[in-house]
């Protein structure tokens, strides 16, 4: 496997380990992933479901800092992604959740042991654009190529294109937005559950961008920044083969993290062509996945330049 040592690449995954994990019927509206089902023990399968995910990480030699929660009334904390990032430029912002419930998991102690451990100075804090009923929801609304500074975005009521606009102008990336939609025509709520942007590759489902002229222009963007565009189908797409993060182990090696549905959903050319660049690492979290509506992706914060 390719080794790696660019700091575009985050070496550390942030994860909140669930302590009230559940159907969230604040989000469900604009979310169609979910599935309201009614298991037993939802929470315990959650947290066992975690758990194996991090010591598999941890096995393999990626560094994971878990962070408990410490509240007993948010069901999609575990999806951390969605209220902070970290960039490469030693950034962390904070951002405004399009529902009450998940505004809640907001947790500053997170975001000052980041810019602490990264030794980070510049914090964004953009939830006062909630006055204006803006809604931007860090990576899972904005999905960024880090090494040529760009950053997409679908919108949706979840991703406020004004704000994501006046975002990437604040920190000096170049804003690429569109439309994608299921394929009942309604508006996917993340981009990145259709869009994955790894260093050297992209997994897209070009399938959900109904106009032509934006599915081109997206290709045109990602092939000019040095990508191998691996499109993905709406099939796939709902089994979040578009749902996965790239990260460097300890030897700066590339891994390709994702769902054990995505991977099965995937063909052996898509796989060949992932593994030109990453190994692919999967984990089984088909309670986490179903009910939450989120998967591998959204589960983690990539932290960049951690110290080893």
């Amino acid at each position: 496997m390719k080794s790696a040592s660019v700091s575009n690449i985050p070496n550390l995954a942030v994860m909140i380990r669930p302590a009230a994990f559940g159907f969230n019927s604040q989000t469900a509206s604009s979310n169609s992933f979910q599935k309201n089902i009614s298991t037993e023990n939802t929470q315990l399968k959650a947290q066992q479901e975690f758990d194996a995910m991090v010591e598999k990480m941890k096995n393999h030699g990626i560094e994971v800092q878990v962070f408990e929660d410490v509240k007993d009334d948010l069901p999609d904390s575990v999806f951390c992604n969605n209220w902070m990032i970290h960039l490469p430029e030693k950034k962390v912002a904070v951002f405004p959740m399009c529902t009450v419930n998940r505004r809640a998991e907001v947790r500053l102690d997170i975001t000052d042991w980041i810019m602490e451990q990264t030794q980070t100075e510049e914090f964004f804090d953009l939830r006062s654009e909630l006055e204006k009923n803006h809604f931007l929801e860090g990576t899972g609304s904005i999905v960024f190529d880090y090494r040529n500074k760009i950053a997409f975005a679908a919108e949706s009521p979840r991703t406020n294109i004004t704000l994501f606009e006046k975002f990437c102008s604040e920190i000096d990336y170049t804003p690429v937005s569109f439309q994608s939609t299921d394929i009942k025509g309604d508006l996917i709520y993340h981009t990145n559950v259709m869009l994955t942007a790894a260093d050297k590759f992209a997994l897209v489902c070009l399938e959900s961008i109904p106009d032509l002229l934006e599915r081109n222009m997206l290709v045109q963007r990602l092939e000019n920044s040095g990508h191998l565009v691996i499109p993905i189908s709406f099939v796939q797409m709902n089994q979040f083969a578009g749902n996965c993060i790239e990260i460097l182990d300890k030897n700066n090696q590339r891994v390709l993290l994702m769902s054990s549905t995505a991977f099965n959903a995937l063909n052996q050319e898509q796989k060949s062509q992932i593994n030109q660049f990453d190994e692919i690492l999967h984990f089984d979290i088909p309670t986490i996945e179903n009910i939450g509506g989120g998967s591998v992706r959204c589960m983690i914060t990539g932290i960049f330049n951690y110290p080893r």
